[in-house]
């Protein structure tokens, strides 16, 4: 089935004013002005005239089996559906595992991904989880990165939080060194991506694997950093050596010191390029509250839509719409090793994109080729979704 999208103001997310869009099956065929339908063809036509085309939301940090258990089992948050993902404008997630490696595993969260690749989007998944040494599915972090073409690195490995298995520098840098080795075999990212918690260590272990080894900087990926300010001063040191970080959309409701477009602020006058940065929703993981005791005295959960409320924000506070959208599209998709498909719009590619109203609320949604909302509205919803 070919798909012709006529007279959208393209952000691919380079501005490249008013083009057309072939799609064919789930690839991007062609794009430029005054594309006429082939005759003889059959096709869809969508006039996206007066409308902005994006490419879809890459959300690199994903909860999809749930997260939380620190209260207890019913403190256990649920799985994410796929219409809560695509409401969100999110056409690509990797999904990880937190605090809980017990009752939920890397191959039942392998199994998710699976599901919602059939139910039209594209997903992807971390081995491990917070702890070490890490859960894996072939028994080793090398061979999971390697061998199984989801898995693109390791993580979330909880560093400088009580909730961590307190590892030592030793115990990291092995791990980062199956995931750097397993990367180059696989030809994958090989990502670390590491949960920084409330600590007062902050980021030191993170500076002293780089200092004391030879992985490269680029290999880690600290995720929550603006959890405090402290963490986040250290953050933006990091990201000067050459670092990248990622970004906890609605930090600001999830009690996090600094706000989405304070610590792009923060970045911007460091001097940092925003090529560094990268936002994910941490949906459907558990945000708990602690007392000084260490007990939960409150419960949230993120929300993926968050994404998508952080990024128009952004936009609506003044910067630039190509560079609001390489913070959710192109950067975190060579984050994880991902943009030979995915990220950008452009010939080749993978057909995953956003066409937005003139004040950037989701009109449609269309992911590999396929719409799954249309004028705002549902077209496709997950297997088990009335």
């Amino acid at each position: 089935m070919l798909t012709l999208i006529k007279g959208g103001k393209i952000f691919t997310p380079e501005d490249i004013g008013i083009c057309d869009i072939l799609v064919a099956g789930e690839k991007i065929v062609g794009m430029a002005p005054g594309i006429d339908p082939p005759t003889g063809v059959a096709m869809d036509l969508i006039d996206a005239a007066g409308m902005t085309i994006a490419p879809g939301f890459v959300d690199l940090h994903v909860h999809l089996l749930g997260g939380g258990g620190e209260a207890g089992f019913g403190s256990r948050t649920p799985e994410i559906r796929l219409s809560r993902i695509t409401r969100a404008g999110v056409t690509t997630v990797v999904g990880c595992l937190g605090t809980d490696n017990i009752s939920r595993t890397p191959e039942a969260l392998l199994a998710k991904a699976f599901q919602l690749e059939s139910e039209g989007i594209s997903a992807y998944v971390y081995t491990g989880s917070y702890h070490l040494p890490p859960v894996t599915i072939t028994g080793s972090v090398k061979k999971d990165i390697a061998l199984i073409p989801k898995v693109v690195g390791v993580g979330e490995i909880a560093v400088s939080d009580h909730r961590s298995s307190q590892p030592t520098i030793d115990d990291l840098l092995r791990v980062a060194a199956d995931a750097r080795v397993g990367g180059l075999i696989g030809g994958k990212a090989g990502l670390v991506h590491l949960h920084m918690g409330d600590g007062p260590r902050g980021l030191e272990p993170v500076f002293r694997m780089v200092r004391e080894s030879e992985i490269p900087i680029s290999q880690f990926l600290p995720t929550h950093v603006t959890r405090n300010r402290s963490l986040f001063e250290q953050t933006l040191e990091f990201a000067a050596l050459g670092g990248y970080l990622d970004i906890t959309a609605g930090g600001d409701g999830l009690d996090f010191s600094i706000s989405t477009g304070d610590a792009l602020k923060q970045v911007l006058e460091a001097g940092i390029g925003l090529d560094k940065v990268s936002i994910s929703s941490d949906a459907n993981g558990s945000m708990p509250v602690f007392d000084e005791a260490g007990k939960v005295v409150r419960l949230a959960v993120a929300d993926i839509q968050q994404l998508y409320l952080d990024w128009r924000n952004l936009h609506r506070s003044g910067l630039p719409l190509t560079d609001t959208l390489a913070l959710v599209t192109s950067n975190p998709a060579r984050r994880t090793g991902l943009f030979h498909r995915k990220g950008s719009l452009d010939p080749g590619k993978d057909a995953d994109l956003l066409i937005l109203t003139p004040d950037l609320e989701i009109d449609t949604v269309m992911a590999r080729g396929r719409i799954m909302i249309q004028n705002g509205r549902h077209i496709v919803k997950g297997t088990f979704e009335s």
